[in-house]
Formats: structure tokens, sequence, C-alpha cells
């Protein structure tokens, strides 16, 4: 076993004659190579140390991978999956950076069957696996598509409504193209007003803005960041306000506050007027192309220091469907997202079950649990 050989980011490209292997797999190509065969890689150094990677053929490996070279006739798809089930992280030093020394892993003893053995236990595992990993890629591929169709319903609802039948109309607004010809055009201006209320205490709710989930109160995740000592002078967001995360507003993260809290000083909060349902307004600012509308908007050099600011959102052009539309649409987005988010749930629970199943069995495969034929 030894460590890889250093080599810069500037020497990784997105394609070239040959691959680059880190600490967590692949990280892209390079023109020369520093290894040639079949190998187990080793994470070396980060959180994720001890995964389990395979290379074959002529590739480099890097500084952060432990390159485990087998002897004589020892299979590599067995000796990986051996590591692999011994969950080396354990083996991690704590240090600024976390990371296993060569040594450590090369003084652990392991049970070594026969060469007979060790090849029938790698095509038992080829083969199972794969069984296996088609139907976790076929349910990934599902969860993919339900994705895809939850936005494709939310985007297509808030932008033309529920009556494919409706006559539409010109918007003149490039990224709402046609509407329906009774919905209204206004600029957000006229819409909102921004509220810059501060807390006295920092003792409500701390809200979080993501693109992912939107508005949630911190409690609600699992969130390991920076605390300010004290929220005291933290803006207020009451339920209902739209809050915008400034800095990646251009990502989409942004939302309506179901709960009274407070945000960062940061961000930007915004309170409906009577023209707009706040269920509406979360609807149509979580889909992608009003991130892209507002990012015409937001000012920096490039998109990691864009910045959505007041004068900037109060210029964008907003649809205005009838409050009584307003309402069933958040009610048919609510009905056909729960839908999908039942088989969602599902769908993940399966896959977690078909992985806890391809870990038992490779665990019994190279412990010798189960009985495995040898090959002639």
């Amino acid at each position: 076993m030894a460590s890889g050989d250093a080599i810069t980011s500037d020497e990784i490209r997105e394609a070239d004659d040959y691959p680059v292997f880190g600490g967590n797999g692949l990280r892209g190509y390079t023109d020369r190579f520093n290894r040639e065969g079949d190998f187990v890689l080793i994470g070396r150094q980060g959180a994720l140390c001890g995964n389990i990677n395979y290379a074959a053929g002529k590739f480099w490996a890097s500084e952060h991978a432990i390159v485990a070279d087998t002897q004589g006739n020892a299979e590599v798809r067995w000796l990986g999956e051996l590591l692999s089930f011994m969950n080396l992280n354990q083996y991690s030093q704590s240090a600024a950076q976390p990371g296993i020394a060569v040594e450590v892993i090369a003084n652990l003893s392991i049970p070594v069957p026969p060469s007979s053995t060790q090849h029938a236990i790698a095509l038992f595992l080829n083969r199972e696996t794969a069984d296996i990993d088609t139907l976790i890629a076929a349910k990934q591929s599902l969860l993919d598509l339900m994705a895809e169709k939850r936005r494709a319903i939310v985007a297509e609802t808030v932008m033309r409504g529920l009556d494919p039948s409706v006559p539409l109309r010109p918007s003149g607004i490039e990224w709402l193209g046609d509407i329906p010809a009774h919905w209204e055009i206004e600029r957000s201006r006229w819409l909102f007003t921004e509220r810059d209320q501060r807390s006295q205490t920092g003792k409500e709710e701390m809200l979080t803005v993501s693109h992912l989930t939107g508005v949630t109160p911190r409690s609600e995740k699992d969130v390991n960041m920076f605390e300010a000592e004290s929220t005291a002078g933290y803006k207020l967001c009451l339920a209902g306000d739209l809050a915008i995360n400034t800095l990646w507003a251009w990502m989409g993260a942004m939302g309506t506050a179901r709960v009274d809290g407070i945000v960062s000083p940061a961000y930007n909060v915004y309170t409906p007027g009577p023209r707009l349902l706040p269920d509406y307004v979360d609807a149509l600012v979580r889909i992608h192309v009003f991130a892209q509308e507002v990012t015409r908007y937001s000012k920096g050099v490039w998109s990691s220091r864009l910045r959505l600011y007041p004068e900037g959102f109060f210029e964008t052009w907003w649809p205005v469907p009838p409050l009584d539309e307003q309402q069933q649409i958040v009610e048919h987005i609510s009905a056909e997202t729960t839908k999908i988010d039942r088989l969602r749930a599902a769908t993940e629970n399966s896959i977690a079950l078909l992985k806890e199943r391809r870990a038992a069995l490779i665990a019994a495969a190279v412990t010798g649990q189960i009985e495995i034929p040898e090959v002639a």
C-alpha cells in the first residue's frame, strides 16, 4: 500500500487521456498516469477517509488516495469489499483535516481465504450486486422523473392557471410568455412592501431561507454553521411574508414564511399586498424560471457575488390572477404534490432497504457467513 502522487488542480481537466482519482473517487482527467492495472483505492484524507473505490487501466492516483496493490492471485473485488466492510474511517486520526496513515491500514489483520474462494466471492458479488444496483438505478430514475413532474406541475399552474382552454394573451414579459387573458401583470413594487422591523430580544423563532426548502424554522433542520452570540437586531419575518436570501436569490433561496420568526439582517423581507395570496407567492418564487428572472435584477460581477437588493426585486414583473383563482391554484398544487411526495417517500424507503440488503449480502460474503460455490 502506498499513497498516490501530488497533482495540481490546474493539471486536472474535464476531458483528457487518463482519469485522476482522489480520496473520494474520480476528480477529472489528465495527460499522464502513475498507475496501470486493477487496484483498490482507499480515501486517505477528509471526512470520508477510508471509503473504497476501484480503478483499472492507466490512471493517476493523487496523494489523497491510498493505492492497494494486490499480491499474487488476490482478487481486487474481494479485497475492496472486505476493506469497505471493515469501516476504515474508524482509524482516522483527529486533526485539522481527518486522515488515515498508510501504515495504520497496512498493519491491520484480515482473514484471507484461498484464491479460489476469493474468486468465487468476487463473481458472486458481481452477479448479485449487479441485479440490486440495476433496481436501485431504476428507482433513482423514477425519483428524478417525479421531481421533474413536480416542478412542471407547479410552474405550469402558477403561470398558466388550471383551465387549459382559457384564452391566452402575450404578457409582454419574456419570462412569463403568454398568460390567461383575464390575468393582470404588475411590477412587484405595487404588490409588496418591504418589512424592515428588528427584533428587540432575538428570542423569536430563527428561520432559514434555502433554495431547496424555502423558509423553514431552523429548529427543524440539521444546520451546522456559525451562530451569532445574539440575534437581537435580526429582521422580523411574520407568517405570510416573503423572505429572500439576498446572497443566494439567484439560486432560488426565497419563499413565504409559515410561522412568525426572525431572519438574518442581511436578508430582505417583503409583505404581500391584498392582491396576492402568500401561498401563491411561495409557489411562484420557488420555480426555476423566477430565480433566473431575478438574476437580471441582481448586482454583482458573477453568480457567487450576485445580490438581489430591494430596488432590484421591485423591478420584477408578476402575473396576478384573481384571488379565487390563486386559491384554486395553491389547492391544486398542494393536492398534486402531496401525491408525488408520498410516492417519493415510498421509493426512497425502498432504495434504502435495497442498499441495506446489498451491504448485508457483501458483509456475509466476505466474512464467510454464507456458502458460495467455488468456480472450477
